[in-house]
């Protein structure tokens, strides 16, 4: 019998994603389970959801150390100790090193449908541009800003009123709901990227 995926989740802030990752798999069919968290900085709701459900939990901030590289090696370190299949970059706001994206099959969530409006503020971007339909990327991560190779997508339509708030609450719930179904059919089915060709359920984990 396939043991549970072992899913790393790195947080910034309040960990919804993570939360909502934390809700699934406490159903055994979900296929994995969060086996830690880390974070960029102490003291955040993140981090307590973690220790709330009992997980071990990490944080390292950038300020602590003398170098950039130095905390890039010790979040590779702490992250590996785990023996993660799969890292979840759940609303975690700092860039991962190639060193570590080599290591890790490392997921992250984009609220815009990828390639368009990349950055910190695709649904901002996206009601500038006038466009009707926006929505929500999972993505593998590479060494660029949310160019990675697409996982799954999501659409939101944009209403008439919306403002950049609005927005962006609609495309967080879809994208929950799309991060929690990849992730879990990762777990089960597998995963094989090509290039930028992803597909799940195509190869044994």
């Amino acid at each position: 019998m396939n043991r549970p995926a072992r899913l790393v989740v790195l947080v910034s802030g309040s960990g919804t994603n993570l939360q909502a990752l934390l809700d699934a798999c406490t159903d055994p069919a979900y296929g994995a389970r969060v086996v830690a968290v880390g974070a960029d900085r102490d003291g955040i709701e993140g981090l307590a959801r973690a220790e709330r459900a009992g997980i071990p939990t990490f944080a390292r901030s950038v300020s602590d150390f003398e170098t950039r590289e130095g905390w890039d090696a010790a979040m590779t370190t702490l992250v590996e100790r785990f023996e993660p299949d799969v890292v979840v970059s759940a609303g975690f706001m700092k860039l991962l090193s190639t060193d570590f994206l080599a290591k890790f099959l490392t997921l992250n969530t984009h609220p815009a449908l990828c390639p368009a409006f990349p950055g910190m503020h695709g649904p901002r971007d996206a009601l500038e541009h006038g466009v009707k339909v926006t929505g929500a990327t999972l993505f593998v991560v590479d060494a660029g800003v949310d160019t990675g190779p697409i996982v799954a997508q999501v659409p939101v339509e944009v209403a008439e009123d919306d403002d950049v708030d609005s927005l962006h609450e609609r495309i967080k719930t879809a994208e929950r709901a799309m991060l929690v179904d990849a992730v879990g059919r990762i777990a089960r089915e597998g995963i094989t990227v090509d290039g930028r060709r992803v597909r799940i359920g195509t190869s044994a984990r």
